[in-house]
């Protein structure tokens, strides 16, 4: 059965819609002060550099994507492990454990210290869970064109 495109974007949507509210969440209210303190004891004004316009606008925008990823990966590997829930876990672990890959190098560079990465592990998970059930959720392969 195809894949179905309009509930990928619209069910990606949700998932970037929540990756946006977490990190909006996080860098502003829960670790906002700790992320500002490892950055400039990195490089001095970085944390304000790092909040402008045009870094939220593509922060913005890459939350979005990657939700709409999120749920691609989900439709593309659900005829193999099945619709649902569980499926959408593996989806956002696999996520999760990229995003950890990935953030290691600002670990190892200095950007930020051990706590502070694990720290975002932990809420990175709970994030990527979160939006893979919604997008999960709200995907199906109904009236998928053909």
């Amino acid at each position: 059965m195809p894949m179905n495109t309009n509930k990928v974007v619209v069910g990606g949507l949700v998932a970037g819609l929540i990756l946006n509210a977490v990190d909006f969440a996080t860098h502003t209210f829960i670790l906002g002060a700790r992320i500002k303190a490892d950055t400039d004891a990195f490089k001095p004004g970085l944390a304000e550099q790092m909040m402008q316009g045009s870094a939220i606008v593509s922060y913005v925008i890459m939350d979005f994507v990657l939700g709409i990823a999120l749920v691609w990966t989900y439709a593309a590997v659900r005829p193999r492990f099945g619709a649902g829930p569980r499926t959408a876990g593996f989806t956002a672990i696999l996520f999760w454990l990229l995003a950890l890959i990935f953030n290691a190098g600002y670990r190892q560079m200095g950007l930020m210290s051990s706590g502070l990465w694990w720290t975002f592990a932990v809420i990175g998970l709970v994030e990527f869970l979160i939006a893979a059930w919604a997008g999960a959720a709200l995907y199906s392969e109904e009236a998928a064109a053909v």
